[in-house]
């Protein structure tokens, strides 16, 4: 990475994207944010995304994808089917949206390339307990292989989460000097509650988990 060059970032204004988004402006000397609709419940989420980009002074664009909620039944966006509050034994909890990242980090690398920015930032992760597979390493480094087949130039997807599970992704946004920050203004939840969210969903329970699990931590070794 080099200071001088520029960032995007896939930003929901989520506890993830938002330590992206504040580990990219330390890596990074411009960086924006592309934000995107897609048929969510809880598309408060946006507006809370906006807010967060204006006051860390990083330009902002909401693009509208919403036509992936027509392709396939998920509890995200469609309010007859009842969300799974743990993950199924046998498959994907219906929270999953498919292809959803891909999407994302597609049209995200499209706008990039318009605005010469080469460097992609997504808050992805193998560590997240709901195993989506496109939150795999592998799997971004092959769309990154195909953005770059596809463009004809040279994207760098950065997943700097990847390896992280929620209590070390607390502790980076406490390195970042933006605790507090995410912890009282972003929106996790996918019922659409910010902050700490309703608490039942399986965002808000792993949210909540990794907090408790780092605030132990951090507590231990303070008293050290």
């Amino acid at each position: 990475m080099k200071h001088q060059e520029a960032a995007l970032v896939c930003f929901s204004g989520g506890q993830d994207s938002t330590t992206c988004l504040f580990w990219a402006k330390k890596h990074f000397k411009r960086v924006e944010a592309v934000c995107f609709t897609y048929g969510q419940k809880h598309s408060l989420e946006i507006d809370i995304a906006r807010k967060i980009a204006a006051d860390a002074n990083v330009p902002f664009q909401l693009l509208d994808v919403s036509l992936i909620s027509q392709l396939a039944p998920n509890s995200l966006t469609d309010t007859s089917i009842t969300m799974d509050e743990d993950k199924p034994a046998d498959s994907y909890p219906n929270t999953f949206v498919p292809g959803r990242n891909m999407v994302f980090l597609t049209f995200a690398a499209i706008m990039a390339r318009s605005k010469g920015i080469f460097h992609l930032v997504t808050g992805v992760s193998e560590a997240d307990f709901s195993g989506y597979p496109d939150c795999r390493d592998t799997f971004i480094r092959s769309l990154n292989v195909t953005l770059n087949l596809a463009m004809d130039e040279q994207f760098v997807i950065h997943t700097p989460l990847m390896d992280r599970d929620k209590s070390e992704v607390w502790q980076l946004s406490d390195e970042l000097g933006v605790f507090d920050l995410v912890r009282t203004q972003t929106l996790t939840c996918y019922n659409g509650v910010p902050a700490d969210g309703c608490g039942h969903c399986p965002a808000c329970k792993l949210r909540k988990e990794g907090l408790e699990k780092y605030l132990k931590k951090k507590s231990t070794v303070d008293k050290q």
